[in-house]
């Protein structure tokens, strides 16, 4: 990562896990641990959990994300939540269009794209997720792949908005599978994605840019992985719902 030109960031991701007790007890076993980071700490909770998680982190480091917002303010969409909705209660951070909810849920491209832009209309920082699957990877079309979504899910997203999107690299492959992308591969797709911003922004725009690696980053290969110059920081699965884990790779983004 190059800490001169933009700020690492290690987002626990924490799917459909913990009950609000259970979410207390790992935010208060976390807080301490997390106040020793200096990159960037996020908490996406599920949305039954997002007001404990708020209340919890006031006056702390911590900033709480949810993990997917509806593209429009309100109407009859049975079981979405808007993003002034979660502005509202104080959440700041936003994950779209992760894998899970692109293979499960039937997101495209067209809808990460309207609900990244409703995000950024209503004040949140989306956490934009891009990745190619096994098959795409073995094709070696992995940039095609990258390139389409960063040009289809940010369409109409202004070089100023730009400036509060995250993006997430998430290699389909590794993510949930135990598998992880190399040092080498994390930093190659890293590289392609920020020079692919650089084409549709501007260098400097594409430089300020937080692109986080989110394929399996544990506490064994961390440290690798953060020690990349276009890999700031990790969009963290299972190792976010346990703080000592989380709090080790809060340590490696810090000092990479």
């Amino acid at each position: 990562m190059n800490k001169e030109l933009r700020q690492a960031i290690i987002a626990g991701n924490w799917k459909m896990n913990k009950t609000r007790p259970e979410a207390r007890a790992l935010i208060e076993e976390l807080k301490p641990i997390a106040e020793k980071a200096t990159c960037g700490v996020v908490i996406c909770v599920p949305f039954t959990n997002l007001e404990t998680a708020v209340e919890l982190t006031k006056g702390t480091n911590i900033k709480v994300g949810a993990e997917n917002v509806h593209f429009e303010k309100s109407g009859a969409f049975t079981g979405e939540i808007s993003a002034d909705m979660l502005t509202e209660i104080g959440v700041e951070y936003v994950i779209i269009g992760h894998s899970e909810r692109r293979q499960y849920f039937g997101e495209t491209d067209e809808t990460v794209n309207k609900r990244t832009r409703a995000a950024l209309a209503a004040g949140l920082k989306p956490i934009v997720c891009v990745g190619e699957l096994l098959w795409e990877r073995e094709c070696n079309i992995t940039e095609e792949v990258i390139a389409r979504q960063i040009k289809l899910d940010l369409f109409d997203v202004s070089e100023e908005d730009l400036k509060n999107v995250v993006i997430a690299y998430e290699p389909v492959w590794a993510i949930g599978t135990g598998k992880t992308a190399t040092a080498e591969q994390a930093q190659e797709v890293c590289a392609f994605i920020r020079a692919t911003l650089a084409k549709l922004y501007s260098k400097e725009t594409a430089d300020a840019v937080t692109i986080q690696y989110g394929g399996s980053m544990n506490p064994k290969n961390a440290a690798e992985l953060v020690a990349q110059p276009d890999v700031d920081g990790g969009l963290i699965g299972g190792a976010s719902l346990k703080a000592a884990d989380f709090g080790v790779l809060l340590e490696a983004a810090s000092n990479g």
